[in-house]
């Protein structure tokens, strides 16, 4: 079980991102549409948490200034050990101070952060296809190339529990 920090897309981001899935899934290939649950949405987690009081980290959240909304591309193909396939943006330039920031106000709750969320190991990314095969990879690339790059736009935030799919908006974008 899993807390995450998580970035969500406007509207027109969100459709583009669900019709990839979509069309992956028509090409066999499970994406995040139909993993676990199937209550995931796209998005880019600022940090995964391990254990965490999910009041304390709400309150710290909502205390964060709004740094409000912002367009990112994603521009790259990306896949992590297990399988795990996504989409890696052009990173803007203050991203990572934003992460950092949410970073050190989760653990200043007492959470436990995953390692790979840590200062200096964040990857920003998008996940698509969690258990991606060797052989599915020219499928994958091929179909998520037909839409690169591919303009977003960050517009909310929320804390997302990976487990059930439970959503807790908050009512800034850190």
């Amino acid at each position: 079980m899993a807390l995450a920090v998580c970035l969500l897309f406007d509207g027109r981001t969100e459709r583009a991102l669900r019709n990839l899935w979509d069309k992956l899934e028509e090409r066999g290939v499970a994406t995040l549409r139909s993993h676990t649950h199937g209550l995931h949405r796209p998005h880019l987690s600022y940090v995964v948490l391990l254990r965490w009081r999910l009041d304390a980290v709400r309150v710290a959240m909502a205390a964060l200034p709004d740094r409000g909304p912002f367009p990112l591309t994603f521009d790259a193909l990306g896949a992590f050990r297990r399988g795990r396939i996504c989409l890696v943006p052009a990173v803007p330039a203050d991203l990572v101070r934003r992460q950092e920031v949410v970073l050190a106000a989760t653990r200043a709750t007492g959470a436990v952060v995953h390692r790979n969320y840590e200062a200096g190991a964040w990857l920003p990314h998008c996940s698509v296809a969690p258990r991606a095969r060797l052989g599915q990879l020219p499928v994958v690339a091929t179909t998520v190339y037909d839409v690169l790059p591919l303009p977003a736009r960050v517009s909310r935030a929320a804390l997302v529990d990976s487990t059930t799919g439970q959503t807790w908006p908050l009512p800034n974008v850190p």
